[in-house]
């Protein structure tokens, strides 16, 4: 693609990245048959190559629009186009330069800048715990989209002392994800634990980022990174762990991008390519030992693996899970359109519940007829979306594997 872009971005770090990305697309339009809202809506500026056009009109000078805006908030950021380019276009980067520009010189309506305002502070908050225990306890009063989003808690059961393995790894502590389903920390740690590993949750890390770059606050995120960097650089120093550990697939994609967003940054970039060769998916930890686990877990289990975007095109995990799942005796159910997007992506299912309703529908339609007793996933997220629309219990992978491991109670 050729292009000429303004002299007020052409000599600017992301006016150079735009470009080299902008030069690599050849309008093969390939990525249209993958993405989410272009199967849906049709619309050639709803598509990753209508996207990139809009995106090259503002880097050569045109000025954007709500429009714009409107068709950029509306990409999932799924990465299935990644996935699916002869060409190699990072989209992902691109688009995220193209919505700070539109960010900069489109003003948002109030509604939309006051609910945006919120989930950033929201999730990420000291408040979300106590927040997530009152909506449990007035549940079933909630408006139905609401109370989709609180999950019915489950017990987390026990927790194993793994300080005295050989073995150890970090595990990120998230934002929501401890308050909201804690039970995927616990099942991870009992998983690891019968493996011989042990956990360490390191004081001063936290949310990795992504709800607030992903929200437009890039100056909170590049801060939570830093944090997080800070935080476990100690015990990565000194060798004292193996890997840090996610068992929330959108916070590993995020995670292994801190190099790329640190990239900059004198004191932090050549740590946060340290820290992220250390990042690992919990499917990669346990992958290796599946032949050992599989000796101890009862009948297999039929099961929907829905593989996190986050997970499958971010990370290109999906073959890796995929061999897990069937090595751990989960017999996997074979669906339509696993490559495609459940319509949760992060904050995108609140701020456009329309489109994720849709793509949540279609999954399960997909799913039903392969009649699981359980739906697999990998990211809470898609999870709790996923749970939302489908009375088939919807679980995180290692869930479901330390309850096989532990059938008699944790």
């Amino acid at each position: 693609m050729q292009t000429q872009i303004a002299s007020w971005a052409r000599d600017t770090d992301y006016g150079r990245e735009a470009d080299a990305i902008l030069r690599r697309c050849v309008h093969c339009g390939f990525c249209t048959a993958t993405c989410p809202t272009y199967q849906v809506l049709g619309d050639e500026l709803d598509s990753p190559r209508g996207r990139i056009y809009l995106i090259k009109q503002i880097l050569e000078g045109a000025e954007p629009t709500r429009s714009t805006q409107a068709h950029l908030d509306r990409c999932l950021t799924c990465r299935n186009c990644e996935t699916t380019c002869p060409s190699g276009v990072e989209y992902g980067h691109l688009i995220d330069i193209g919505r700070g520009l539109v960010e900069s010189r489109v003003s948002r309506p109030w509604g939309q800048r006051l609910k945006r305002a919120l989930l950033r502070k929201g999730l990420t908050s000291r408040w979300f715990a106590p927040a997530m225990r009152l909506g449990r306890a007035l549940r079933p009063l909630l408006p139905a989209a609401v109370r989709a989003k609180v999950p019915e808690p489950r017990p987390t059961g026990r927790l194993p002392d793994g300080r005295a393995h050989a073995r150890q790894v970090i595990m990120l502590s998230g934002c929501v994800q401890p308050s909201m389903m804690p039970t995927i920390d616990a099942a991870t740690i009992r998983v690891l634990d019968a493996l011989g590993i042990g956990t360490t949750v390191v004081a001063g890390s936290g949310c990795c980022g992504a709800i607030n770059l992903h929200l437009d606050d890039v100056p909170a995120s590049l801060a939570q990174m830093r944090a997080n960097v800070d935080a476990w650089w100690p015990l990565v120093e000194s060798g004292k762990v193996e890997a840090i550990v996610m068992n929330a697939s959108g916070c590993g994609a995020m995670v292994k991008e801190y190099a790329y967003h640190l990239r900059g940054e004198a004191g932090y970039a050549d740590r946060a390519a340290r820290i992220v060769s250390m990042v690992r998916d919990v499917s990669e930890i346990v992958a290796p030992h599946a032949g050992q686990l599989r000796e101890r877990l009862p009948a297999p289990v039929r099961a929907a693996f829905h593989p996190p975007c986050t997970l499958q095109h971010w990370q290109g995990l999906r073959p890796l899970a995929d061999t897990l799942l069937a090595d751990l005796g989960f017999e996997l159910q074979p669906f339509a359109d696993r490559h495609l997007c459940c319509g949760s992506a992060g904050a995108y299912s609140v701020m456009n519940p329309d489109m994720a309703g849709t793509l949540r529908d279609r999954k399960l339609a997909a799913i039903a007829p392969t009649a699981p007793d359980v739906i697999l996933s990998a990211n809470i997220g898609c999870i709790t979306h996923l749970q939302g629309g489908t009375s088939t219990p919807v679980r995180h992978w290692i869930e479901a594997l330390d309850e096989r491991l532990h059938p008699h109670g944790r």
